[in-house]
């Protein structure tokens, strides 16, 4: 697993792409032996009957649970994973961001309207208003610095969404993938994946790393090229060559989520 650590002269993009001529051929034979694997494993959990709601795994299924935060901290958590979102989604397009709070806040308001944690940012008072624009702030720092140049000819796709229906809908596999650059049309592994955290690194975050690999190569029948996830709280970067084996250990984590949600009923 590479890191990327203040001294390196590599940018997170640099890691991202690596050197074209060092990426295997494209491998479009591993998806359906994995959705095959998917299928009769949820088969003998659920049973053959169709659900009248699906179990539905996404990214965060597959996150450490944490005791539970002060409802404002978490909040202001939350505000600024969704600003820091939008600050790399401004990079991405090539706009020029002198103010990262503000100007990811108006794209944020731009897009969502009003909702619970727009209230919640209307209601701080000064000094929280303040003291959550410096910390955004300090996390835009060092996404930009981390981040390296972002071009055009990587087709850059931002909060790309996938859904994926298994046992005929009785489970249903959502993703957002933070970053997604590469195309899954070139006869080498190209397609490689970001996703972005607030948070120090952690166990749980490898596991998020080899779902969005999983879901991208079901979604397109293309193993993607590499999986990666970038702290802007730390500035480390984890990232993975995707292979068979990641894939396979993604399956188990999606079986073991099933089995979770099942449980819960």
């Amino acid at each position: 697993m590479s890191s990327l650590l203040d001294a390196s002269p590599l940018s997170v993009l640099d890691v991202l792409r690596g050197e074209r001529t060092s990426r295997p051929p494209a491998n479009a034979r591993a998806a359906a032996g994995l959705r095959a694997l998917l299928e009769d494993s949820i088969y003998e959990l659920l049973g053959p009957s169709l659900r009248d709601t699906p179990l539905v795994v996404r990214g965060f299924s597959f996150r450490d649970t944490s005791p539970p935060l002060d409802p404002s901290y978490a909040s202001l958590a939350r505000v600024r994973g969704v600003l820091i979102n939008h600050y790399l989604r401004l990079l991405s397009v090539g706009l020029l961001v002198e103010d990262a709070f503000s100007e990811s806040l108006l794209a944020w308001r731009a897009e969502v309207g009003a909702n619970e944690l727009t209230a919640f940012v209307d209601q701080l008072d000064d000094d929280e208003r303040a003291r959550l624009a410096t910390d955004v702030t300090a996390h835009a720092v060092t996404l930009q610095r981390s981040l390296g140049a972002l071009s055009s000819h990587w087709l850059p796709r931002t909060s790309l969404r996938a859904y994926q229906r298994l046992a005929g809908g009785n489970v249903v596999l959502r993703d957002v993938i933070d970053l997604m650059v590469g195309t899954t049309t070139s006869e080498e592994a190209s397609v490689a994946l970001l996703d972005l955290t607030t948070s120090t690194l952690g166990e749980s975050h490898e596991r998020v790393m080899r779902y969005h690999a999983l879901v991208q190569t079901l979604r397109t029948g293309v193993v993607p090229l590499r999986t990666a996830t970038f702290s802007t709280s730390t500035g480390e970067l984890w990232c993975v060559n995707v292979d068979e084996e990641l894939l396979m250990r993604s399956v188990h984590d999606v079986i073991e989520a099933v089995t979770s949600l099942k449980a819960t009923e």
